[in-house]
């Protein structure tokens, strides 16, 4: 990107500001070890302290971060290999874009068939991954905060115009935690797209149209939440029931598939509907689609998915999260934090939504809040 492009000064700081970005680094991490202990004893609570607490040198595996460091190895080396297609990314201010490999798939696949062979020849055991999971909780920790300062002391050395425009308020703690730089990448390699997709989130590839990769710069919220937090307490319920089995009859067992796939089928949908809109507002699955013209000379959709509430990929994504949840039983409330924190985040990243679509689409924003009253979930809220 050029120097032409100038990044204004992030003024509207989010998360507390300094404050809470100064605390959030030392509150998150805490919270993803309380709920993986909590799952492991025996009243499994999410309001108390589990009993008796491991030492710091029991949660400091050197070995658990070498394997990690394996992981993530392993995944880079998928997301380089000439498979999938190439596709490019959204505008930047200066007018280019980006290519992204698309590979997601064919790196899951693989990394199938290389599980499915470690453990048929018993070189993996995977009950092993739970004996070491709160290592590996640790040691993804440790590598979030490494990643997170090599992030921001590498932001302090590129163009003005390649910083994001909710990082760049000038405060090195708060810059830190938001992420300076918007798409750091060494060479062709996307670290961003590579963290969101790889280590802990596999195969979610409608994601370049999304708030994460075009507003979001590159820091500890993504860094933390791509390789600790999305890994470590998205698969609560696994290991809640561990420790804590479930009975499930046949027929509430196939309840809560139909309802994960409702949920994925709407996530799904909605967010390829959108992706492909943006990209060519032309395309025959969307050209029939009734939208708004903006100021900007973009258009929003008002039908379809999209017609129906303001963010339906949210409430698929939601569903799906619930239908997680369920075989957990409705004896403990800890296997819900996944759906009760997903429900927060989620309103709140939709209030993030609405405030910058506001701010850029103006009237035409208004507009589209008239046809489409709802934000997230249909007739309630």
């Amino acid at each position: 990107m050029g120097d032409k492009v100038k990044t204004q000064r992030t003024r509207e700081l989010e998360f507390g500001g300094p404050l809470g970005a100064l605390l959030l680094p030392v509150l998150l991490p805490c919270t993803v070890l309380h709920l993986l202990l909590a799952c492991r004893s025996e009243e499994a609570s999410l309001f108390s302290l589990p009993s008796p607490l491991p030492s710091l040198a029991d949660l400091w595996v050197p070995g658990s971060l070498l394997l990690l460091l394996a992981w993530c190895g392993l995944q880079a080396a998928l997301y380089l290999l000439p498979l999938g297609q190439v596709t490019e990314g959204m505008p930047l201010r200066d007018g280019t874009r980006l290519s992204y490999r698309v590979n997601g798939f064919q790196a899951f696949a693989i990394t199938s068939v290389l599980v499915v062979a470690g453990v048929a020849s018993g070189v993996l055991r995977l009950s092993a991954v739970y004996d070491v999971c709160v290592d590996l909780a640790v040691a993804a920790v440790i590598l979030s905060f490494v990643l997170a300062l090599l992030l921001y002391a590498r932001s302090l050395c590129v163009p003005e115009s390649a910083l994001a425009p909710g990082g760049n308020s000038g405060n090195p703690v708060y810059d830190f935690f938001i992420g300076h730089e918007l798409n750091p990448r060494i060479g062709s390699f996307d670290l961003k797209y590579f963290c969101e997709l790889r280590p802990g989130l596999m195969g979610w590839e409608a994601v370049l149209t999304t708030m994460d990769i075009v507003n979001d710069g590159f820091g500890f919220m993504l860094a933390f939440g791509d390789l600790a937090w999305v890994p470590f307490t998205y698969s609560l319920q696994a290991h809640f029931l561990v420790g804590h089995p479930q009975e499930l009859a046949p027929a509430t067992a196939a309840g809560i598939i139909l309802l994960n796939a409702l949920g994925y089928f709407i996530f799904r949908s909605a967010n390829s509907q959108k992706n492909t809109f943006r990209r060519n507002s032309n395309d025959p699955k969307v050209a029939a689609l009734e939208t708004i013209p903006t100021a900007t000379g973009r258009q929003l959709l008002v039908s379809g998915w999209w017609g129906l509430v303001r963010h339906p990929n949210y409430l698929g994504d939601l569903i799906m999260a619930l239908a997680w949840s369920l075989p957990c039983g409705s004896a403990h409330v800890l296997p819900y934090f996944y759906v009760i924190y997903f429900t927060v985040l989620l309103i709140h990243r939709e209030a993030r939504d609405e405030h910058q679509c506001r701010r850029k689409y103006g009237s035409a924003w208004n507009e589209y809040c008239k046809r489409v009253p709802y934000r997230i979930f249909p007739y309630v809220y």
